[in-house]
């Protein structure tokens, strides 16, 4: 049995990559997600992976892990393999351990318990159990969480459990880290603490790190190579301030009174909002009482862990309050009576839309243009071809029309899930991290569609942390905190 003292001594040396005439074409999809895709990456090295949403990069990184998908799921032609530091060979998804980090820090834990979860990738690889504990020690106090081997890791930050993922990767010893926008739902706060973390990984281990992110100025330093993708194939690759000098985001809108924030209070009556709370208990945090103003748009800002999403959810009505009361303007309840959650489905999608943080969970259809036919179906109402054609011109979905919804890229996901949300023209519009994912370009074209839905009315509430997108949009602004 070996001895893990520390982590170099786990860590299995530095994987390179290996790509040859490589491509990737989804089932039911005639153009290719990835095409002609020749590639070296040499042991140690560290990569951006850039381009617009849908260029091919999570389907890049999924191939290099090896889960992309048997042959039911997509046709590929060219190879990828991977070399570890004993000079061994082989495709990936077999002996050779690469590590994968998501953007969805939720979505990759896997047990109650943090050493569990730190521990479960070594034991799939079938490490002694003593040396897997030596393990998870040690990958733990290189990079996080600070927390005892049997913390509950449903308590842990979002920034917490990404640094938990990074830590199970280390644990493992995987050559090869890849992470695919580990940073787009933190708080800045814990965005920091995640890069830091992943750049004390790197000059510990030594390990390759292959990182998918649109925002590359807090990578700086850290990354050295960037390979920019296009339509599925590689049109850059170089130094990576040479590649992405064409890739930041200008041109955006201003907020109306921006600069007011209300820390408990919007200071508003409710007679000039169109949602209120009074008192409100949820399920995290101290009573609250906030009001969305009508046709303005507001951003919810706040270190991850404090509540926005859970108020945001039960002002809406998809979340039961625990005490405290909910107010709902005449004008958007339309004779309706009582809170939001006592509406119908149907009710309350007419008045009240939602943009959740994961657009997977609002997807039911087998097509795009079935998903946005949804919710008019639902409520039983005739919407003009015109306004789907706009949305789909606006968001940039012509394209996709007869794709899966679970088969597009996370940008890609994320435009089809405001656009259903858009397509009943509700009078009040709430979204959870709505540009998290998304490329310079469509970035710019959500906030000035969202920037001219307020100023025509349109009342909207934004859970955030994008600097440029409350600049933007922060007509007015609720700033929670976790007391």
């Amino acid at each position: 049995m070996a001895d893990v003292g520390s982590v170099e001594d786990m860590s299995a040396g530095a994987t390179k990559l290996v790509a040859r005439g490589y491509g990737w074409t989804h089932a039911g999809r005639r153009a290719p997600a990835l095409a002609d895709i020749d590639l070296v990456i040499s042991p140690g090295e560290k990569v951006l992976l850039c381009g617009d949403s849908g260029s091919g990069k999570s389907t890049l990184l999924a191939a290099i892990a090896g889960v992309l998908g048997g042959d039911d799921e997509g046709t590929r032609v060219g190879e990828i393999l991977l070399e570890d530091a004993s000079g061994h060979i082989e495709p990936p998804g077999r002996t050779i351990p690469v590590g994968l980090v998501l953007q969805d820090p939720d979505s990759q834990v896997i047990a109650a318990r943090v050493g569990d979860d730190v521990a479960f990738g070594c034991e799939n690889l079938a490490y002694p159990r003593s040396e897997i504990w030596q393990r998870v020690s040690a990958a733990l106090s290189m990079v996080g969480p600070a927390v005892d081997l049997s913390f509950p890791t449903e308590r842990l930050s979002g920034g917490q459990k990404q640094r938990l993922a990074l830590a199970g990767v280390i644990a493992m010893g995987a050559g090869m880290v890849l992470l695919d926008e580990p940073t787009a739902n933190l708080d800045p706060e814990g965005a920091r603490e995640v890069i830091e973390a992943v750049s004390t990984m790197v000059e510990r281990t030594g390990a390759t790190l292959i990182v998918v992110e649109h925002q590359h100025a807090a990578w700086r330093g850290v990354l050295d190579r960037a390979i920019e993708l296009k339509d599925g194939r590689i049109v850059a690759d170089g130094p990576v301030e040479a590649v992405v000098a064409s890739r930041s985001i200008s041109g955006l809108p201003r907020a109306r009174d921006a600069g007011g924030t209300s820390p408990s209070s919007t200071g508003r009556a409710p007679e000039s909002a169109a949602l209120w709370s009074t008192d409100l208990v949820t399920r995290f945090g101290p009573p609250r009482s906030y009001a969305l103003p009508r046709g303005m748009s507001t951003v919810i800002t706040g270190p991850n862990g404090a509540g926005k999403t859970t108020w945001l959810m039960t002002v809406a009505g998809l979340l039961p309050a625990v005490a405290g009361e909910i107010g709902v303007a005449e004008y958007v309840r339309r004779g309706l009576k009582g809170s939001p959650l006592t509406w119908k489905s149907r009710e309350l999608a007419d008045r009240i839309g939602f943009v959740f943080q994961n657009p997977e969970h609002q997807f039911v259809a087998r097509t795009v243009a079935e998903e946005l036919r949804v919710a008019p179906r639902v409520m039983h109402r005739e919407v003009p071809e015109g306004r789907i054609a706009e949305l789909v011109e606006a968001l940039r979905l012509g394209h996709l029309l007869n794709a899966n919804p679970f088969t597009l890229s996370g940008g890609e996901k994320r435009r089809l899930s405001v656009a259903t949300a858009l397509v009943t023209a509700p009078e009040v519009l709430l979204l959870d991290e709505p540009t998290f994912g998304q490329d310079p370009h469509t970035f710019t074209e959500l906030v000035w569609l969202l920037r001219r839905m307020a100023d025509e009315g349109t009342t909207i509430a934004s859970v955030t942390h994008d600097p440029l997108f409350i600049s933007a949009l922060g007509d007015h602004r609720v700033e929670v905190s976790r007391g």
